[in-house]
């Protein structure tokens, strides 16, 4: 495969898996990579083909796509011992989709910028549901000329909405996850509150769906997977948590003091030191039932 055509994917998750698809699908040449042995073998199934290095995927391929947990994590894949940035060439380009800190992805820019290298952050919106049919909402923010460049391979995994400057995409991922958090605990306490004083908990669903109180989670969670106690929505209770102290980090870096966003993540702390290890976020509801 010729390397200017070829992007690498570094990490097959829930959702690398399913986004991964989508670029093939598109006919795009991939050279997918992921530290662990289980996603690798769940990836090959898929039929995305593997490097057998992070050192192969910078070496084999112009652009590179990270999808992984933390900003942390992105960064040593990138610039640790046998990292892919380390192979990649001057003028390539990484597009980081994980949920990385806005901060951290501005310094991750500065140290790529170093090597002749381009970031551009485009998180994503939508759940596993949206990446399987190629339709999240992609928040990209980089240099415009960069942006243009990765737009037609982000389209290939949804809609991109530019958001300005490199870190205004994870930060804007941060701010959303923070707003559906709010929507989702405030959903489950008005079902906890209606149900106790004698709602049927169908009812109340059914009245916000067509009332003001509407939201992603009202439409969209609490039939699918909170009455029936499912509770296995596809993300993570505590990817979750990680975004929204993302925002609240961020609200205190700015000398903000936001009191609602301080009481979400102070909820959302607590839940998650009783909550078991990967449990859906949904289960917040048993949680907020509990206390």
């Amino acid at each position: 495969m010729p390397r200017d055509s070829t992007v690498g994917f570094v990490g097959l998750g829930a959702m690398g898996v399913p986004m991964a698809g989508c670029l093939l699908k598109g006919g795009q040449a991939l050279l997918g990579y992921d530290v662990s042995e289980t996603a690798r073998e769940r990836a090959a199934e898929a039929g995305v083909p593997l490097a057998d290095s992070l050192e192969q995927v910078g070496r084999d391929c112009g652009l590179v796509v990270t999808m992984l947990p933390t900003a942390e994590i992105v960064r040593e894949a990138a610039l640790g011992a046998g990292g892919f940035a380390q192979a990649l060439s001057k003028g390539d380009l990484v597009v980081d989709m994980s949920s990385s800190y806005p901060l951290a992805t501005r310094r991750l820019g500065e140290e790529l910028a170093e090597r002749g290298l381009g970031l551009v952050d485009a998180p994503i919106s939508g759940g596993v549901p949206r990446a399987r049919t190629g339709s999240l909402a992609i928040m990209a923010g980089g240099p415009e000329a960069e942006v243009a460049r990765a737009e037609p391979l982000l389209g290939h995994m949804g809609k991109v909405l530019r958001v300005g400057a490199l870190g205004n995409g994870h930060a804007m991922k941060a701010l959303n996850n923070y707003v559906s958090a709010a929507g989702l605990v405030a959903a489950c306490e008005a079902l906890i509150v209606g149900e106790t004083f004698g709602l049927a908990p169908e009812t109340i669903v059914e009245v916000l769906n067509v009332s003001t109180g509407r939201n992603n989670s009202t439409e969209n969670k609490l039939k699918q997977f909170v009455l029936n106690r499912r509770f296995d929505a596809g993300f993570a209770f505590a990817l979750m948590q990680k975004d929204v102290r993302a925002a609240a980090d961020l609200s205190k870096e700015l000398g903000l003091d936001e009191p609602l966003l301080k009481d979400v993540i102070a909820l959302l702390d607590q839940a998650g030191a009783s909550l078991p290890p990967g449990a859906d976020h949904t289960r917040v509801f048993e949680w907020l039932e509990r206390h």
